[in-house]
């Protein structure tokens, strides 16, 4: 079995526009930024064995504001920077059939059974509150990257941090004091 980072991209990897306290997605690749330390921490995280895998929601394409090859030119990106085994988008909008739409585990759980991933042993690293929820949802320990945005958390994190890189460290001592067996 192997053990995961499930990683949210927008506001985890890459910087959001927030407008009225509530993060966006870039509208372009000239405003795709990946964010400080993003690069060091999921090298650390891959260095630990690690697999990385991006799972996001980007409803925006079928709403129609956003391109999908403009989505996927911002994954090339993120592969050819990052260490990542793989990215999942869910491209759904929020309805209750969905099971792929954060908080809906569907992306991790598909993940799983394609890596052969322990969830149990993985962790999902977020911005938003569907984030923490997806993760709780599969089973996985929760870190949330807190911005302030005005929205409420509806699910309890495991680790609350600042940043990637303070996500890291702290899914790497929790690794050490729970190895996969």
């Amino acid at each position: 079995m192997n053990r995961a980072v499930f990683l949210d991209r927008d506001g985890v990897l890459n910087r959001t526009v927030v407008r009225d306290g509530k993060p966006y997605p870039p509208e372009g690749l000239a405003d795709f930024e990946i964010l400080p330390g993003v690069m060091e921490a999921c090298r650390a995280l891959h260095n630990a064995g690690f697999l990385l895998i991006v799972a996001t929601n980007q409803p925006d394409v079928v709403r129609g504001i956003q391109s999908r090859e403009v989505v996927e030119a911002m994954h090339d990106v993120l592969h050819d920077l990052l260490p990542l085994r793989e990215v999942k988008v869910c491209y759904d909008t929020d309805h209750p059939e969905s099971s792929c739409y954060k908080p809906s585990p569907g992306m991790l759980l598909e993940a799983a059974r394609d890596w052969s991933i322990d969830l149990s042993h993985s962790y999902m690293v977020g911005d938003r509150w569907r984030d923490v929820g997806c993760g709780k949802r599969a089973g996985c320990y929760t870190v949330f990257i807190d911005y302030g945005y005005e929205e409420t958390l509806r699910d309890q994190p495991d680790a609350v941090c600042a940043d990637l890189l303070e996500a890291a460290s702290i899914i790497l001592a929790h690794a050490k004091l729970n190895p996969l067996q």
